[in-house]
């Protein structure tokens, strides 16, 4: 090779390798400003959290100071203790919790049950029922509020917690598009070998279907967890004695008419979110997968 070509080759190589380095630098300098931003945007977000959290641990007097000071000058811990003497908050915790946790498993049980048919069972009109599931999610709720509660006025079950609790042993039209959708990426073959096997439908779908189905399980579950744990309107409309009173309503009873106990509202505030937040730390992993997998397949 002559020595012309050699200059050729190096110089070349020379631009390809600055070429190289200066897409690498911009990637970088990309990546940075997305971090930034991402990280600007989550203190923004998280600041309402981080307040509520510092100003539990505030005197009352600190609260509500112009310019606002997220530190305590003085770090009081008698919110919390306040919050058990002011309202029968144990009591609260309690009723949440007991509507929650049976609200998920009748969530789940019957949406499962009922994706699974529309999903698996073939029957004439299957589809035209499935179209008329999904146009309830259209209607509002403010539309059977007044019905609804008539119907449970009239069957003796308001100020109780069956209004709470029942419906949601009849499925969810959401949810059950949500698992009739994974259900469907279940292989066809899976199910010709239960049923060659001698399994039944029933056995099927509770020995084979709902152990695949964990992370749309696990999704609903969560769902359904936090909308019940957060449902403020339908305990204000069905619960009248405060001894059955939910966490939503519950936080209420700190604001009175003419003073707000800011102090032990947050700390009420602060420990009512960490269900929601142990869940959700817990269960993100199926939560994603099954959120990510639902509805790969077309329906």
């Amino acid at each position: 090779m002559t020595g012309k070509g050699m200059i050729f080759m190096e110089v070349a190589k020379n631009l390809g390798t600055n070429g190289l380095s200066s897409i690498k630098r911009r990637r970088a300098i990309s990546k940075t400003i997305v971090y930034i931003l991402l990280i600007s945007l989550s203190i923004v977000f998280l600041f309402p959290l981080i307040w509520m959290i510092f100003s539990s641990v505030k005197p009352e007097n600190e609260i509500m100071l112009w310019p606002p000071k997220i530190l305590p000058t003085k770090w009081d811990c008698m919110n919390y203790k306040e919050i058990f003497e002011i309202q029968p908050f144990a009591r609260y915790y309690f009723n949440s919790l007991f509507v929650t946790i049976f609200n998920v498993i009748g969530t789940v049980f019957s949406s499962a049950f009922v994706a699974f048919g529309f999903a698996r069972i073939r029957g004439k009109g299957r589809d035209v029922w499935f179209a008329i599931l999904l146009a309830t999610m259209m209607l509002p709720s403010q539309v059977t509020m007044i019905p609804v509660y008539m119907i449970w006025s009239r069957l003796g079950f308001v100020n109780t917690f069956w209004p709470l609790i029942l419906p949601a042993y009849f499925g969810n039209a959401y949810y059950i598009f949500l698992l009739r959708q994974f259900f469907k990426t279940i292989p066809k073959e899976l199910e010709d070998a239960a049923y060659i096997d001698g399994c039944s439908t029933f056995g099927f779908f509770w020995k084979i279907m709902l152990p695949l189905s964990k992370p749309a399980l696990i999704t609903v579950a969560i769902l359904s967890f936090m909308g019940v744990w957060n449902d403020f309107l339908n305990p204000l409309i069905y619960l009248h004695d405060t001894s059955k009173y939910t966490l939503a309503l519950g936080l209420l009873q700190f604001k009175g008419a003419l003073i707000i106990e800011w102090g032990p509202m947050m700390g009420a505030s602060l420990l009512s979110l960490i269900p929601v937040i142990l869940l959700f730390f817990f269960g993100q992993k199926y939560f994603v997968q099954g959120i990510a997998t639902t509805g790969v397949k077309g329906a």
